[in-house]
């Protein structure tokens, strides 16, 4: 995949877009599929890029740092959940469903483990669920 810096010869507008391929840059525009997204003008062609150059040493303490304070930011919503919400475990699909349907009275909400396929069946029924990644306290 190769990306693109594009411009636009009838309304000067800039725009990246991804190819397969510098041949097939120019097989698009030989078959005039590439566009304008502005003006919907043909008139569409390369322009100037700068290398995206990586200074990987840096890169990895940036990602590092990027990765510790979204860590931490996990933490603190799992630490908030669990002080305010009551754990159901697996039984999130059942419990959320007796609260729903008012078969359950609760004062706080809860938070439970849930398949892909129970949190979508869910949400066909009306039920308001939300997903969270989950970091095991074990986990580095």
């Amino acid at each position: 995949m190769i990306k693109y810096s594009l411009k636009c010869k009838d309304c000067s507008s800039q725009f990246e877009s991804w190819f397969a391929s510098s041949e097939e840059f120019d097989r698009l525009k030989k078959l005039k599929l590439l566009n304008c997204q502005d003006c919907d003008s043909l008139k569409v062609d390369k322009s100037l890029m700068s290398p995206n150059l990586v200074n990987t040493k840096k890169n990895d303490q940036q990602n590092n740092e990027k990765y510790k304070k979204v860590k931490k930011k996990l933490q603190d919503y799992q630490k908030f959940v669990k002080e305010n919400f009551d754990y159901v475990g697996d039984n999130f699909s059942y419990e959320a469903r007796s609260i729903h349907y008012n078969q359950k009275k609760t004062k706080k909400g809860i938070y439970g483990k849930a398949s892909v396929k129970e949190v979508n069946e869910l949400k066909e029924e009306g039920i308001e669920t939300e997903t969270i990644p989950w970091i095991e306290e074990n986990e580095n």
